[in-house]
């Protein structure tokens, strides 16, 4: 028997379940078989893995294609994600209708994207509400996010007037309905920003640890309470996304209980390894803030004990000019989505020895079973052929220019990160061979329809 591919001895990481040599038979895109490692099967080709490990190709639950050169972030950003050994993502699409607009820029994927990509839709108004059953239903969308930030009048400046209490129970009301439906919440309490926020700007602060003491971890907190309470008075389960605080952790930890609905907790890398100390100025600025070491430290025993079973990047594809002139008028957000595993495997494998199986369940695994992506997160047979193949021993030096991304700097910029990405392979076809993207590949990507 002839396969189409073979990845052959790697130290092969089974998401949840531990690390075991193998060899991994791939036909017509998904795996056909998980061979011992001394078996020499026939292929048209073969990834020699010995002394690499092989994780299941990552899925990014959380990015923003579209946000940097709208015209070309598929291609660009799915291109970079491949490098990161990142073959799925989801992303936010947000439109005055969900129902007729989801289709135009899913053609914009469908022509473009190196990897496969899923929605999640942006919740502003009543009438998104009142369009999603149908809207899912056509698009095959299953998970919203409702954003508590543009509450009043942050939410005003953005054309936003609607968002308040009433909607986000409208939504999760409605999420409850819906078999399978997650509804997300962004959660940070802005109307008590200005409190913190004016007095800072009046004493001339423009460090990147004002932008942490303008927006305090509280006010996430107090959001996740009010998410995680009305999600059980609806019936719904809620996903907390982005978590920067510790506090919040350890407040779903305690809202949690068997007879009431799922709390899912997602975080993004640069709040397991960038604190608000860091010297990078506006560049770091995002929303919720980069917060302190204790957060980062917090967030991951959650990352270790599951109680985080989720982790992206947030990647925001836009040029460093506009992370300024200080940090009250830059833009919120950055890239990450090929920092994704090298962060995983510094911070998480070699510095607190967090098994390489919980963090290919974070980053695969529970990505696909909490969205319900078909065939995806598991080595084993009849999944997708999705696979990176990793050298512990590598290194990852991070450098912008490395990747064909629209967004020209890294809030990583310069650092030496253990762990390299030496293959990524999609659905059986090699993306990435020896870290460099293979030029001859045309767009691969699929759209993750989920039932």
């Amino acid at each position: 028997m002839t396969y189409d591919l073979v990845l052959k001895g790697g130290e092969v990481v089974f998401p949840g379940q531990g690390v075991e040599q193998a060899t991994l038979a791939v036909r017509d895109g998904r795996i056909a078989a998980v061979l011992d490692a001394s078996e020499r099967p026939a292929a048209r080709r073969v990834l020699d893995c010995r002394g690499k490990h092989v994780f299941p190709g990552l899925i990014d639950p959380h990015t923003h294609i579209g946000f940097g050169d709208k015209e070309n972030d598929w291609d660009t950003e799915t291109r970079t994600a491949a490098l990161g050994g990142v073959t799925g993502l989801m992303s936010f699409w947000r439109g005055n209708e969900l129902l007729q607009s989801t289709g135009t820029w899913r053609a914009e994927a469908d022509k473009h994207a190196a990897v496969d990509f899923g929605f999640h839709f942006g919740i502003t108004s009543h009438a998104h509400v009142a369009e999603l059953k149908s809207a899912m239903a056509t698009h095959g969308v299953l998970s919203i996010k409702v954003y508590l930030m543009y509450k009043g009048a942050t939410g005003a400046a953005k054309g936003f007037t609607e968002v308040d209490d009433g909607l986000l129970y409208a939504a999760l009301a409605t999420g409850a309905s819906i078999p399978g439906a997650v509804v997300g919440v962004h959660c940070e309490n802005t109307e008590v920003i200005p409190f913190f926020r004016e007095p800072l700007k009046s004493a001339g602060r423009d460090d990147l640890r004002a932008w942490d003491e303008q927006s305090p971890g509280f006010l996430e907190t107090e959001n996740v309470f009010r998410v995680a309470y009305f999600g059980e008075k609806a019936g719904c389960p809620v996903n907390i996304v982005h978590m920067s605080s510790a506090e919040s952790l350890d407040l779903v930890r305690r809202m949690r209980h068997p007879n009431r609905p799922p709390i899912h907790v997602e975080t993004c890398i640069h709040y397991l390894s960038l604190s608000h100390d860091e010297p990078i100025g506006a560049i770091g600025k995002v929303n919720p803030p980069l917060r302190s070491q204790a957060d980062i430290d917090g967030l991951w025993e959650g990352v270790r004990d599951g109680a985080i079973s989720t982790i992206g990047s947030d990647h925001v594809p836009r040029k460093k000019s506009t992370k300024g002139p200080s940090i009250w008028e830059a833009t919120a957000g950055f890239p990450g989505i090929a920092q994704i595993l090298p962060v995983m495997i510094e911070e998480g494998y070699f510095k607190r020895e967090i098994a390489l199986e919980t963090l290919a369940a974070a980053t695969s695994s529970n990505v696909a079973a909490l969205y319900r992506l078909p065939r995806k997160g598991r080595i084993a047979p009849g999944y997708d052929a999705d696979f990176a193949v990793v050298d512990l021993d590598g290194v990852t030096q991070v450098q912008a220019s490395d990747y064909p991304s629209n967004s020209d700097y890294s809030p990583y910029e310069g650092k030496r990160l253990r762990g390299r990405v030496e293959a990524t392979v999609l659905r059986g076809t090699v993306l990435v061979d020896n870290g460099q993207w293979v030029d001859e590949q045309a767009p691969s990507g699929r759209y993750l329809h989920r039932r």
